[in-house]
């Protein structure tokens, strides 16, 4: 089974994650950094849409198992590696220079969700899944640069009520509070919502990407400045 798969509709590049629950690891990672550098290196790409090939879950967030089993045995530099991975894709979201669209298809739970607010625009299923940050009941802390991400994505209001309550909340509830363009009734028309939106950009790259990048500077200056502080010492709660 595929990580991630990367196809085209026109110049809309589709890159689809294909393992099951998605659970990020560091194979997760390096799959979708990949995919995103491939789909760039594409020049004809005029956007790119996330998504899912499963009907339950976009992601389900970290590995915990997989993180747990690393802990055990004290292999912090793949840990590291897995957190730095990440970051990395959340950087390729926010400064690709054209827009990225995740296309929410089923549960979208705690960095599954980042994973989303990274993300341009969003759009999402409302016959399945839910959207959640469950790390203030897991014990596990957001690193800096996902909160100032997060906030871009989602009015502080609502982002400081889900990070604090952990609850799950439905598309139509997003929707309503504009974390996402359109809750869609199904997969299918899911799909054609977010491909038809993404038709919609013929941007150029150069003055879009120009656009992104001075947009989520202060973002970018977190991730880089202040998110190691937490990883290199690791200084997570497990």
């Amino acid at each position: 089974m595929s990580v991630a798969d990367l196809t085209y509709d026109g110049t809309v590049a589709i890159i689809t994650m294909d393992n099951d629950q998605n659970k990020q690891n560091l194979a997760f990672a390096q799959a979708l950094n990949q995919a995103f550098d491939e789909s760039l290196k594409n020049e004809t790409t005029t956007a790119i849409v996330l998504s899912s090939a499963g009907e339950k879950f976009f992601s389900a967030g970290v590995d915990l198992d997989w993180m747990m089993g690393r802990y055990q045995a004290q292999d912090m530099d793949s840990m590291r590696a897995f957190m730095y991975g990440m970051n990395e894709v959340f950087k390729k979201c926010l400064l690709a220079p054209v827009p990225v669209i995740a296309a929410i298809n089923g549960h979208a739970f705690g960095n599954g969700a980042m994973l989303a607010c990274a993300c341009d625009f969003r759009f999402m299923k409302s016959d399945r899944g839910y959207f959640c940050f469950p790390e203030v009941d897991i014990n596990i802390p957001f690193l800096p640069g996902m909160i100032a991400f997060s906030k871009k994505s989602i009015p502080y209001y609502k982002f400081n009520e889900l990070k604090l309550t952990g609850k799950r909340v439905t598309a139509q509830e997003l929707e309503e509070h504009h974390v996402i363009q359109k809750a869609c009734a199904d997969k299918e028309a899911l799909m054609a919502e977010a491909m038809a939106f993404a038709k919609s950009f013929q941007k150029q790259r150069g003055i879009f990407g120009e656009h992104k990048k001075r947009l989520h500077k202060e973002i970018i200056t977190i991730m880089e400045t202040e998110d190691p502080e937490f990883i290199e010492p690791l200084n997570v709660m497990m």
